[in-house]
């Protein structure tokens, strides 16, 4: 195992330290914005990069090989600069009490937003170019390498789920074709207006769908895949079946599969203006059916691990 990323380090190093500071905001500063504190957001993404940036700069220290890992490195390091970019446009325009997302009210709040899409973009594709290196990567054991590569890309199609956000929503549309203008472009929320009632802190609607919670889960599958990989392998002295590196693989596939079947049905559910604790009965057969399938999957790869040799005693 390398070094990790000291760009990444470093920037999980100043997530760490905003935390505390966003949330002093929260106590300190009543300003609230799209019927929020002002200073939710920053700290959510705070929080979120803490968890993030780590992960991502051990994933990098896993590469060997001299050139995968100048690759890896280099696009860790992109990653580092376009989240701090990212950071810095949330902050900055929580100072000057405006929203950092979907703002076109004024030229400097479009160019803000227009450099925030861009620095998303180029973090999309660097997790992409970390995700190829690891794919090609054979130094290690196959679970663990699954749950890496496979977390990868589970979290490239949460940041996903994200680009569904930025088109101007039909009540957007709508008031420009009236000639009301249009303020903001994109919304996190369906069917309803962003800024209603929502989840305490989080913000999450609850009166209509919200992409935020695909986006949410999709994104952390980064840590839960290879969580899964770990957890199996602490458990190879109880569990005889886990002994089979096949079988540790078979079942991080299985996770990884339940999880992208998860973002994709809560983002399916947003789409069609669901709250998340107000599921009609198809989103609901389709949890099930997602439940079931999980468990039959999980009971299918253990039926088929081998058997552990019993020797019996012979009599003297």
């Amino acid at each position: 195992m390398r070094a990790w990323n000291r760009p990444l380090v470093l920037f999980t190093g100043a997530m760490i330290l905003l935390v505390p500071l966003c949330a002093a905001g929260l106590l300190l500063d009543p300003r609230a914005l799209g019927g929020a504190p002002i200073w939710a957001k920053p700290l959510k993404f705070s929080i979120s990069f803490v968890l993030y940036a780590p992960t991502l700069a051990w994933m990098v220290s896993l590469v060997r090989a001299d050139r995968a890992h100048r690759v890896a490195s280099g696009a860790a390091t992109v990653v580092a600069v376009a989240s701090t970019v990212e950071m810095v446009a949330i902050v900055g325009q929580v100072l000057r009490g405006r929203a950092s997302h979907f703002d076109v009210a004024t030229p400097f709040d479009t160019a803000v937003w227009a450099v925030m899409g861009v620095s998303i973009a180029v973090l999309w594709v660097a997790n992409l170019v970390i995700a190829v290196v690891l794919l090609r990567e054979r130094s290690l054991t196959p679970s663990v390498a699954w749950g890496v590569r496979l977390g990868l890309l589970v979290s490239l199609l949460g940041m996903a789920v994200a680009f569904l956000m930025t088109g101007p929503s039909g009540a957007q549309v709508a008031a420009a074709q009236a000639g009301d203008g249009m303020p903001a472009v994109g919304a996190h929320a369906v069917g309803v207006p962003d800024g209603g009632p929502g989840l305490a802190l989080l913000g999450w609607s609850t009166t209509g769908g919200d992409l935020r919670i695909g986006h949410f889960v999709g994104l952390h599958g980064l840590q839960v895949v290879p969580l899964v990989a770990l957890g199996l392998l602490l458990l190879v002295g109880r569990v005889p079946a886990l002994r089979s590196e096949l079988v540790r693989a078979r079942l991080v596939m299985v996770a990884a599969a339940a999880w992208t079947g998860l973002t994709l049905l809560l983002t399916w559910q947003a789409l069609r203006g669901q709250p998340l604790f107000a599921p009609d009965a198809l989103t609901l057969l389709a949890a099930g059916g997602l439940v079931v399938g999980t468990m039959l999957a999980v009971s299918a790869v253990l039926a088929r691990a081998p058997r552990p040799v019993v020797r019996e005693a012979v009599a003297a």
